[in-house]
């Protein structure tokens, strides 16, 4: 299993869309309107396999998922660089969540969600993240219960397409465990973020007793406990425990850098050492408590 990690980072890993270039109307994460283009580029420069592609309200209007003719120019440009869309990140459920809203706006949200589960084969695409965090985080038994319910609705959707939904939470390893439990469907994973457990105080032995069969997908970052994101190895993600977790369970999916931001103009200098910094932890050696030069 361990076989599996080195060779993943030999192959390169992914990033999370808007890594690399700066952020745009000071937002720390949302769909590059601007520089998606040129993000490609990029991201095949520094040997990147690849991009996890953002889905926003910021990006409304300019991102090339939206129409045919946009999804033909992104082909195109990721085969005249040889790199790839790994999954969606559905932040767009985070800037109007499914949870907390009218019938009429679930109704109109769940289309929403539907329609971008439908686009995902033209674009080779098997994984949407659902974003249940921050704005869009299931607080109490009820909102768990909607959740159920908003999945059990999409799932058809998601079937007939042959897409997994990957769901990224804040709930503790027990209560996401018994959601999980509720919603056995085989296209219904979890997306473990390594630094929003480490900010939470989980520990991922807990985690991956909990769930980790059902973890399908992973962003690698840093975070200290109860505070932001900080470069690899300087936060309280035990990564050396992630690591035992991830060959104990047998973890055979994908990689995506969700790293925290350097200096602005030297975006892919930065997301080029935090990659490195990730593979020598996927071939097993400590993380450096700075990055590569």
């Amino acid at each position: 299993m361990s076989d599996y990690l080195s060779h993943y980072a030999d192959a390169g890993l992914y990033t999370m869309q808007g890594r690399l270039g700066a952020p745009e109307q000071g937002r720390f994460q949302s769909f590059p309107r601007d520089g998606w283009r040129l993000e490609i580029e990029r991201a095949a420069d520094i040997g990147l396999r690849g991009i996890e592609w953002i889905y926003d309200l910021f990006g409304e209007g300019a991102n090339p998922l939206e129409t045919p003719e946009g999804r033909s120019e992104l082909q195109a440009l990721l085969a005249a660089h040889n790199v790839s869309v790994v999954s969606i990140c559905a932040d767009y459920f985070m800037d109007r969540p499914l949870l907390r809203c009218s019938s009429a706006q679930n109704q109109e949200l769940l289309a929403r969600l539907e329609w971008l589960l439908s686009i995902c084969p033209e674009m080779g695409i098997n994984r949407v993240v659902l974003p249940f965090v921050d704005a869009s985080k299931i607080s109490t038994p009820a909102e768990q219960d909607q959740v159920v319910a908003i999945l059990q609705q999409v799932l058809p959707a998601a079937e007939k397409v042959g897409v997994e939904l990957h769901l990224e939470t804040d709930l503790n390893p027990q209560d996401f465990r018994d959601l999980l439990a509720r919603l056995p469907h085989p296209l219904i994973k979890v997306n473990y973020d390594a630094g929003n457990s480490a900010s939470l105080g989980y520990r991922p032995a807990d985690e991956f007793a909990a769930y980790g069969e059902r973890v399908g997908s992973f962003h690698i970052k840093d975070r200290r406990l109860g505070a932001t994101t900080v470069p690899l190895g300087q936060g309280d993600t035990d990564f050396a425990s992630l690591r035992e977790q991830l060959i104990k369970y047998h973890y055979r999916g994908d990689f995506v850098l969700q790293v925290a931001r350097g200096e602005v103009g030297a975006e892919p200098q930065w997301l080029a050492s935090m990659a490195e910094l990730a593979a020598d932890w996927l071939r097993g050696r400590a993380l450096n408590e700075s990055p590569a030069s």
